[in-house]
């Protein structure tokens, strides 16, 4: 059985396209958490089509489990 390693998938509108602030924080869009890179993967991907026509919309994919487990950060998780 392999590790279970955590990632958040979000995103939401940035106030610029060059920056990574977002101009509503009550506005983000949670997709979810997965179990794994590829999952959230395929998520992030499906999120990133939806919005597509929005310049300014941005998805993120973030390691969870670098922030829970620090000291194994440097796993070879993408």
């Amino acid at each position: 059985m392999s590790k279970q390693l955590l990632h958040l998938v979000f995103g939401g509108e940035l106030t610029h396209l060059e920056s990574k602030e977002f101009k509503d924080t009550d506005a983000l869009d949670i997709v979810g958490i997965f179990p794994g890179y590829d999952e959230a993967h395929r998520a992030w991907k499906a999120a990133a089509q939806r919005t597509v026509d929005n310049a300014h919309m941005r998805y993120f994919i973030v390691h969870l489990h670098r922030l829970l487990d620090p000291d194994e950060a440097n796993d070879h998780d993408h």
